[in-house]
């Protein structure tokens, strides 16, 4: 019989990819989510030996049930983007009710995946915060695998997609001195490797491992390695010693897709040298680890290829609908017939957003974008996951899917920074002439700024939303033509 592995973060970059491998080896996994649907959109939920739970890890009745059989769990849990400045408190208790869950469910072993840096005195709030949460866990009898990470490569990571970014953009750069700091970057396959194969070594259980790849280089030789493999010229890079991990944050924040809540920890934490201090984890598995060019290759390779299992965007809480039956609350409806069988302008629908852009008027769009940037948002440069297909919990740009049913409906939630809420919502109909496709933008204001914003973008509309369904109909029968055609 299989053991059983509770697991945790599997809407996660890491969980989200640590799951099929886990069924791959063997294993039956119990996975925590505090959205089931979101999960149910990941391809191997619908394999044997998955089982999907609803809940966090605040509750710890709900939490020792649901690990009771269970002899391993995995603590893959960050509040830093949910809980804001006070994420070092949340997740220290968060850690504490998981290891006392743990002990009373009889789990035997816990593993988790923390940050490498330096100790002692000195530690950014970041990986401070990552050391206390090892000291929760390790708090009762249940036995704790510690597997501290350098800054992890691969397609879809939050410190790939900034060293891609920076580099794609910038040739030349002004960055603080953390730039000579040294670091040793590993792979996510390898991280993966690793996290899999602890379970089987009797040996890694109550211990600290560090885990770092094949290189140990400078984030400047870093940043030139990135430029070379996408067969960019070197890039200038210049120090200074002004700029601050707060202005930092927020020129990362700017330049790369990744959010300023994410990008200030990350920045305060390139003060602190990230170098393995032994190789007991790789004499252990037997594994040869990445080099920094190879990680950032098969990163490369990915993206080309649309092979992103999993992004750093993934993660987060998609809230219920609004109450749009009360108080005061706008809506934009138009509707088309487009000369196309639903699936196909189903399909042509997938596309919104990305590199593919909004069918119509993309120049607004990016204006939209990048004001939300400015302010604060994601902007446009998050992307998407993949350029055709979307699944429930998809980040596209400053959306979300919040809503999909195959050749019918798509709905989009605004993450964007808005004085209200806001979502697009997409219905597909058969029709004799083909299809009918509806599109309804809702927004629901907050106070009189939010009034008078909807009343200040109104007269865009016309551009924008008429635009971006005559567009999407439009490639719709493109593509039907072609189809008949062929």
């Amino acid at each position: 019989m299989s053991a059983r592995v509770f697991l945790t973060g599997a809407t996660g970059y890491i969980g989200g990819r640590l799951a099929p491998r886990l069924l791959d080896a063997g294993y039956e996994i119990v996975c925590l989510t505090r959205e089931v649907e979101k999960l149910r959109a990941r391809p191997w939920t619908g394999r044997p030996g998955v089982n999907l739970v609803e809940g966090d890890v605040v509750r710890q009745e709900l939490l020792e049930e649901h690990m009771k059989g269970c002899a391993f769990a995995y603590y893959l849990v960050h509040s830093m983007i949910s809980a804001g400045k006070a994420y070092a408190g949340v997740d220290r208790a968060l850690a504490l009710t998981f290891a006392r869950a743990a002990e009373v469910a009889g789990v035997s072993r816990i593993v988790y995946l923390g940050g490498l840096g330096e100790t002692g005195a000195g530690l950014s709030e970041h990986l401070a915060s990552r050391r206390e949460v090892e000291v929760a866990l390790q708090s009762t009898t249940v036995p704790v695998t510690v597997l501290r990470a350098a800054m992890i490569i691969g397609a879809g990571s939050a410190s790939f997609e900034i060293l891609r970014y920076l580099v794609e953009r910038l040739p030349i750069m002004v960055t603080p001195r953390w730039v000579h700091t040294e670091c040793q970057p590993v792979s996510v396959s390898d991280i993966l490797h690793v996290l899999v194969r602890v379970l089987e070594l009797p040996e890694t259980t109550g211990r600290t491992f560090d885990v770092g790849g094949a290189d140990t280089m400078t984030y400047r030789e870093i940043l030139q390695t990135v430029a070379e493999v996408l067969g960019l010229r070197r890039r200038l890079i210049v120090p200074v010693p002004v700029l601050t991990p707060r202005l930092s944050s927020l020129w990362i924040h700017l330049v790369t897709p990744v959010s300023h809540r994410i990008a200030r920890p990350l920045a305060e934490g390139l003060k602190n040298r990230v170098v393995c201090r032994d190789d007991s984890i790789a004499r252990l598995t037997g594994h040869r680890f990445q080099t920094v060019r190879e990680a950032v290759e098969a990163a490369v390779s990915s993206l080309s290829g649309n092979e992103v299992e999993t992004a750093w965007s993934d993660a987060g809480v998609i809230p219920g609908d609004p109450d749009w039956a009360g108080g005061t609350s706008f809506s934009d409806e138009r509707s088309i017939t487009v000369r196309a069988p639903p699936e196909v302008v189903f399909r042509t629908l997938l596309q919104i957003g990305g590199d593919h852009g909004y069918f119509a008027a993309n120049w607004l769009w990016w204006l939209r974008g990048l004001l939300d940037r400015l302010t604060g948002g994601p902007g446009l440069r998050r992307g998407r996951r993949h350029p055709t297909e979307l699944a429930y919990g998809d980040a596209v740009d400053f959306w979300r899917v919040s809503g999909i049913e195959p050749n019918r409906e798509l709905t989009l939630r605004a993450e964007m920074n808005l004085p209200g809420e806001a979502v697009l919502h997409f219905d597909v109909k058969p029709e004799p002439a083909g299809s009918r496709l509806e599109q309804k933008a809702l927004f629901k204001p907050r106070g009189l700024a939010g009034i008078l914003y909807w009343y200040a973008v109104a007269p865009l509309h016309r551009i924008v939303f008429r635009g971006m369904l005559r567009g999407i109909g439009s490639e719709a029968e493109a593509s039907a033509t072609s189809s008949r055609d062929g």
